[in-house]
């Protein structure tokens, strides 16, 4: 078991759903947490949810979707943390099907989904280094298996997603002493969700979604084993999608 108590985490896209869940279970368990989201109320409500736990919460407004927005939470990390021990990479963004989305709006979505866990993982990878190791954790989606119609960009940048984080693994896990694992969950009652909260509920009661905690329960799970784990999949009952 890793102890989490005073380990230094980086957890993007925070502010909602799997991201805000799995902050409030890390600063109950005594991490130093620091998180970011583009938007400063939903960002300053959990830092005070998360800041009646044994840890710290810091935070700040950036976007995962550019350079500059990664370069800032890096630079943040640096002083509020003073290095890293472990990154979960959250952030990202729902999307329509291919055909009915503007060029510069699928490609935001790659930049954020894709390309923001490639950046995030390279400047974090330096730091892990430096403390002698480490653990990578990427939050993915069983979309990249059930290819359902509708989701064309977002399982692109999933699949994406797993395929990096199972070649990563092979090219620093052993050189480096750090662990890349990531967790594949099916519908989720977040925000990115587009029915109304009571048909979310409603879902979540039938089976057909999981509750972010629920997540984010898996990810503290793997974060506190001393095996590597590669790849966790967990899914609703009866899988629903909005």
């Amino acid at each position: 078991m890793i102890d989490l108590k005073g380990k230094r985490i980086l957890v993007t896209g925070g502010t909602t759903g799997i991201g805000r869940e799995t902050v409030k279970l890390l600063a109950a368990q005594g991490a130093r947490v620091l998180t970011f989201g583009r938007s400063q109320e939903p960002l300053d409500e959990v830092v005070a949810q998360a800041g009646s736990g044994d840890g710290e919460v810091f935070g700040i407004t950036a976007d995962a979707g550019t350079r500059e927005g990664l370069d800032a939470v890096f630079a943040a990390v640096d002083e509020k943390l003073a290095g890293l021990d472990m990154l979960v990479a959250c952030a990202a963004l729902g999307a329509d099907p291919l055909t009915e989305m503007a060029e510069d709006d699928w490609r935001y979505v790659i930049e954020t989904n894709l390309v923001g866990y490639l950046a995030s993982a390279q400047r974090a990878i330096q730091r892990l280094d430096q403390a002698g190791g480490g653990h990578l954790l990427f939050v993915g989606s069983i979309s990249t298996e059930i290819k359902a119609a509708g989701e064309s960009v977002y399982s692109a940048t999933k699949a994406g997603i797993q395929a990096f984080a199972e070649t990563l693994r092979k090219e620093i896990s052993a050189q480096k002493n750090i662990k890349v694992s990531v967790i594949q969950p099916g519908s989720v009652e977040t925000d990115m969700q587009e029915c109304s909260d009571d048909e979310k509920a409603e879902a979540v009661e039938k089976q057909q979604m999981l509750h972010a905690q629920e997540v984010a329960d898996a990810i503290i799970w793997t974060l506190t084993r001393s095996a590597n784990i590669v790849n966790l999949r967990i899914e609703p009952l009866d899988q629903k999608t909005s």
